[in-house]
């Protein structure tokens, strides 16, 4: 009976194989304008971190996040927020800019906080405006 419930539970279901085929094997098209916004969005935000004093980062090359340097931000007081750590910086920006991002120390690197692409491109501008005018005032 175990066997038999293995097999009925714990495997994709034939229409979703069937599915899996025509996604990978089906027109691309979609997948090519997906491809092409992801790319986009993550140019716009490579020029325009890069173009913040105080900030810097490396073009991504896969996902759909980019990792941003703030150690030139580190010790500083910016609205009286003493940024020492990712999540120092993390709370400055979600308190004071309503921005949220995720302090690099969640991956290993407190000099580093993550940004998502992964949103239209009218919340990335508007995130990395607030972003600048919080760290150049």
């Amino acid at each position: 009976m175990s066997n038999i419930q293995s097999h009925a539970t714990s495997n994709p279901s034939s229409i979703a194989q069937y599915a899996s085929v025509e996604g990978l094997l089906g027109d691309q098209s979609d997948v090519e304008e997906m491809k092409k916004h992801f790319e986009d969005r993550r140019n716009y935000m490579f020029e325009t971190i890069n173009s913040i004093k105080g900030l810097s980062c490396r073009k991504p090359e896969g996902a759909f996040y980019i990792m941003v340097n703030f150690t030139q931000l580190l010790g500083k007081n910016i609205r009286n927020y003493k940024i020492n750590s990712s999540m120092d910086f993390a709370n400055f920006l979600l308190e004071e800019g309503k921005v949220a991002v995720v302090p690099g120390i969640a991956f290993g690197d407190d000099n580093y906080i993550r940004l998502s692409y992964a949103t239209s491109m009218e919340n990335i501008k508007e995130g990395l405006r607030r972003i600048k005018e919080l760290v150049e005032e």
